[in-house]
């Protein structure tokens, strides 16, 4: 049985991560049908996808000046190096941490899709012209709600990424 199946819902309609998300979804259900036997092989094979798939989606941020690139950097960062602890794991023999690993990253990823990806595929999306428009109307709205909050009494915080972000 398929951990995740590629769906209508995780597309995002930007072709390139489509296409490399499609390839996900293949890895992963190849790592999770992988018998005891097979399974270095398959996280061997995941690893290598996602290097290369967060590899693109890094260099496209950076050229594109994506504005929360780092928190989007250090999750993929965060998931490829647990990855490769699950994998020296296996190595020694603890098979059932690896199909954690796989079961787990199934809701991980679908949750990466619909939030950081998504706010990705439409920034490449977007022209120069109409990223500079989506910069200005996220500043202008943060503006507003800092000046509610100070207007609540409430303490003027800088805005934060949000839970998990190391910056």
């Amino acid at each position: 049985m398929a951990l995740l199946e590629w769906s209508a819902a995780l597309e995002l309609g930007e072709a390139r991560m489509d296409d490399t998300h499609r390839e996900f979804v293949d890895c992963l259900n190849a790592l999770g049908e992988a018998d005891d036997q097979s399974l270095v092989a398959a996280l061997d094979r995941f690893i290598e996808h996602s290097d290369a798939h967060f590899g693109d989606e890094n260099t496209r941020m950076e050229a594109t000046q994506f504005p929360p690139a780092h928190c989007h950097m250090t999750e993929h960062a965060n998931v490829l190096g647990l990855c490769r602890e699950v994998r020296q794991m296996v190595i020694d023999g603890k098979t059932e941490v690896g199909r954690v690993l796989a079961r787990e990253l199934a809701p991980w990823f679908t949750q990466h899709a619909s939030s950081m990806d998504t706010m990705l595929a439409y920034w490449l999306n977007l022209d120069p012209a109409g990223r500079v428009e989506a910069l200005r109307i996220s500043q202008e709205r943060q503006a507003q709600m800092q000046a509610a909050l100070a207007a609540q009494g409430e303490p003027a915080a800088p805005m934060a990424c949000g839970p998990g972000c190391g910056h």
